[in-house]
């Protein structure tokens, strides 16, 4: 078999790459706005003891303040969408590094702000509110304010903190260009392969998926060893963000690091941990899973390198225009204004970097700002994995479409609790769309295989990694320190508990499976929000799915609210109530079904 080469990034045709002039023309545009930014930020510390004056420099300080904030924010999106898709590019690294001191300057200017609004007093600027039509649209944000105002800090504790954002980026930022730029990959080879496959960030996930076992070995461990051998130096970036995670809750006089990280969304500790109990009391669910793999691959055992194995030998193959077409399809419950709008963004308006090249950051993620297309960062490879992951990623970005069309710049950003439920509320509409519109048993099995994929990913790995989160955490606030070898043993042993005695676990290659999350392992408990958000997303799709009354409505509606209210509050207006442990079950019931449906099919 021959393996299609991963291109540099010069050789990508310019239709198959997002079109990064929707945010800035050129890079001397970007230079441009970077100066004039830079320029106009110290400007706004003329507002700085005055906002208590009356309600109107309170108003005038949010119409200055807020559009420069969005300003600074496309510099760093321009910047990082370079750097992205050429983490190699040294003119693009340069940018992306000066986009983030910009935007941490941007914070610090702005840092004032918070603790003087507090010192106006809420019942003020309640009345304020009233009274002053242009802070009508601030009322809940004078009431998260409220709710943040013990852990605000005094304007020049929040300035410091405002300016420890850039030098604090740097060990995602370092554990980042050693996985995407540095590491090398031994390559892999097939039992007939005459050539070496290369091994690659972009197409890791293609070759554990490949039918032949002994290329899903190598790039599995060829891929696991490259992290080994950087293991120490990764465990001391990784042990850097967990101790800056733990020194910013100290600072802000949060009781842990996870209150800190759930509290300014007023997400209840509660919330995650009654989504882990759930997810321990359903193991059983996943051990069924891996038995019936086993027993449909005729393995004595399974192994990790096996659990994207293809259980058929015919499974489907999906261009990216076909792709496109069939999640146009699976959406068209929601309507053809949702429906034309996304078309018109993946085949006009090229919202996706769609193709993988060298250089091109791992994983896939939707961006974007206020006054610029969403946009789509992936490495499509014509399966129907790639496809599900650009159903997910559209899901967000329609997300923050209608978010930012509908609410003003205050809430135009939907809370990170959210994140996962747009994404995933379109795999399950598409995905059961093609469960019963193609009735071939390979298909059939394809589309579960994926769903497996899915659930997986988002019901599994990232409940893992949320356990070993918090044990971290928690080791670092009780003076405990990290080391390569101790994250290795607890996520070997937490991944034990998860495969079962179905599926033979390498303790050092499983081990270093935090090493492989460049991103999600600094985002301060973000991991556990993909098992909610795909709960909340089952959720909502059954409703919409078996044609509930205002179902498409409510949900809609909510894709609209942005961060006009508490994340909680918008999901229950939606229907969906995650504060109890009811979409977790209902959602590992979809996940036994998918089992069921598959044992019928395999045998």
């Amino acid at each position: 078999m021959t393996q299609t080469p991963v291109l540099p990034r010069s050789e990508i045709p310019l239709e198959h790459t997002w079109d990064v002039a929707n945010v800035f023309p050129s890079d001397a545009d970007w230079e441009s706005e970077f100066q004039r930014v830079a320029e106009e930020l110290p400007s706004l510390g003329r507002f700085r003891g005055r906002l208590g004056d009356s309600s109107e420099p309170l108003a005038d300080w949010f119409e200055t303040a807020l559009p420069l904030l969005l300003r600074a924010g496309k510099v760093f999106l321009y910047a990082r969408m370079g750097h992205n898709v050429d983490t190699a590019d040294q003119q693009a690294v340069a940018r992306h590094n000066r986009a983030i001191g910009l935007f941490a300057q941007a914070q610090a200017a702005t840092a004032f702000a918070d603790p003087e609004m507090m010192g106006i007093g809420f019942e003020t600027l309640r009345r304020w509110a009233n009274e002053e039509p242009r802070l009508a649209i601030y009322a809940h944000y004078f009431d998260q304010l409220e709710r943040r105002s013990e852990h605000v800090r005094s304007a020049e504790v929040e300035e410091l903190l405002g300016r420890l954002m850039d030098p604090f980026r740097a060990a995602t930022a370092t554990h980042g260009i050693l996985t995407d730029a540095d590491l090398t990959f031994s390559p892999a080879f097939g039992a007939d392969e005459d050539e070496p496959i290369e091994i690659a960030q972009g197409n890791i996930t293609v070759l554990l998926g490949r039918s032949e076992r002994e290329v899903r070995r190598a790039a599995w461990e060829n891929y696991a060893d490259a992290h080994l051998a950087y293991k120490n130096t990764i465990a001391n970036v990784i042990a850097t963000g967990v101790k800056q995670n733990v020194f910013m809750a100290r600072a802000r006089r949060y009781g842990s690091s996870i209150e800190s990280a759930l509290s300014p969304h007023h997400v209840p500790v509660e919330v995650f941990h009654s989504l882990i109990d759930t997810f321990k009391q359903n193991l059983p669910t996943w051990h069924r899973y891996w038995r019936l793999r086993r027993r449909a691959l005729g393995y004595e055992k399974l192994h990790v390198y096996d659990a994207r194995a293809p259980l058929t030998e015919n499974m489907p193959h999906v261009p990216f225009g076909q792709a496109v077409e069939w999640i146009v399809q699976g959406m068209r419950p929601l309507g053809d204004e949702y429906v034309n709008i996304m078309r018109r963004g993946l085949l006009e308006q090229r919202w996706v970097d769609i193709y993988p090249n060298k250089g091109k950051r791992a994983g896939a993620f939707s961006s974007g700002m206020p006054g610029t297309h969403p946009f789509i960062l992936m490495s499509y490879n014509d399966t129907v994995f790639s496809m599900s992951t650009l159903a997910h990623e559209l899901g967000h970005s329609m997300h923050s479409y209608y978010s930012r069309e509908t609410q003003p710049l205050v809430y135009a950003r939907y809370p990170t609790f959210l994140a996962e439920v747009a994404s995933n509320f379109n795999q399950a509409l598409v995905r059961a769309h093609l469960l019963e519109a193609q009735t071939d048993p390979d298909f059939q099995i394809g589309i579960i295989e994926e769903a497996m994929g899915n659930f997986h990913r988002y019901f599994f790995i990232m409940p893992t990694l949320a356990r070993f989160e918090l044990e971290i955490h928690e080791r670092v606030e009780r003076g405990e320190g990290l080391t390569a070898e101790n994250m290795m043993a607890l996520m070997s042993d937490l991944f034990r508990e998860g495969y079962g005695d179905e599926v033979e676990v390498d303790e050092e290659r499983v081990g270093i499976t935090w090493a492989q999350f460049p991103i999600h392992m600094y985002l301060n408990f973000y991991v556990f929000q993909y098992a909610t958000g795909i709960s909340g997303a089952h959720a909502l799709a059954e409703g919409v799915l078996a044609g509930a009354p205002n179902a498409v409505e409510n949900y809609l509606t909510f894709l609209k609210s942005g961060g006009s209210c508490y994340p909680l509050d918008a999901l229950q207006a939606a229907g969906v109530d995650l504060a109890t442990p009811e979409p977790v079950e209902k959602t590992f019931a979809v996940l036994a079904g998918m089992v069921d449906r598959l044992e019928k099919l395999v045998g």
